[in-house]
């Protein structure tokens, strides 16, 4: 694991806007398309807002959310009207985003439908996950009633998941396919998730899902 430590959140913003920029503009000129995976949440927002305003060939880029909620597009609390208002919008409104949600009314129902649409764009180039203070990553949570079948290195690419601190339903990529990206960048700010990421690196991705993918990444805090 490699740690970055910047004196502000809007620092951090910046940079790893940039990182970011940079990767998938080198990915870019060796591979047809790309694949790249965010988290929802409000943090990453203003990374992605520095992005929109970023020169790439974003329509070889394909968006996918590391996780979605089991909302309408319409929700407040949906993760993917959030990345279409903050990240495709400007020069990135040319990327294509992969759904992760689809109408019907359990997770269940879409999830080969979903499942299948996503593999091809596998494996994913640049990844970034966020962390809760619980040490969950994407809808990996702790005691969640999929994470064991989630963390297994023969799990599918995509799970539907429950859990006491999830809220709805959700559905997220598993284990196997976050790790097996080619670059990694975990994202947290604040004294309490410091503190919850130096736990999680010495603990079981059953007890701290984050630890399943911190080997590979670069993790990102401001204060």
């Amino acid at each position: 694991m490699n740690f970055q430590e910047y004196p502000d959140r809007d620092m951090m913003a910046l940079s790893l806007a940039d990182t970011l920029a940079g990767e998938l503009g080198a990915a870019l000129r060796h591979e047809e398309r790309v694949t790249f995976s965010v988290p929802g949440g409000t943090t990453p927002g203003p990374i992605f807002d520095a992005l929109t305003s970023v020169k790439l060939d974003w329509d070889r880029v394909d968006v996918v959310l590391n996780d979605e909620r089991w909302v309408p597009e319409d929700s407040p609390r949906s993760n993917t009207g959030l990345l279409r208002r903050r990240l495709l919008s400007g020069h990135a409104a040319a990327a294509r985003l992969l759904p992760l949600y689809a109408d019907a009314p359990e997770p269940e129902g879409a999830l080969e439908a979903l499942s299948e649409a996503l593999a091809p764009h596998m494996p994913i180039n640049v990844l970034v996950l966020g962390m809760g203070g619980d040490m969950h990553t994407a809808s990996l949570f702790p005691g969640a009633d999929r994470l064991e079948e989630a963390l297994a290195a023969d799990a599918p690419i995509l799970l539907p998941m429950r859990a006491a601190g999830a809220g709805e339903p959700r559905i997220t990529i598993t284990a196997p396919y976050l790790k097996g990206a080619l670059s990694t960048h975990v994202i947290i700010t604040g004294p309490e998730k410091r503190e919850a990421l130096e736990r999680a690196r010495s603990l079981p991705p059953e007890e701290a899902p984050i630890a399943a993918v911190l080997a590979a990444a670069t993790v990102h805090w401001a204060e």
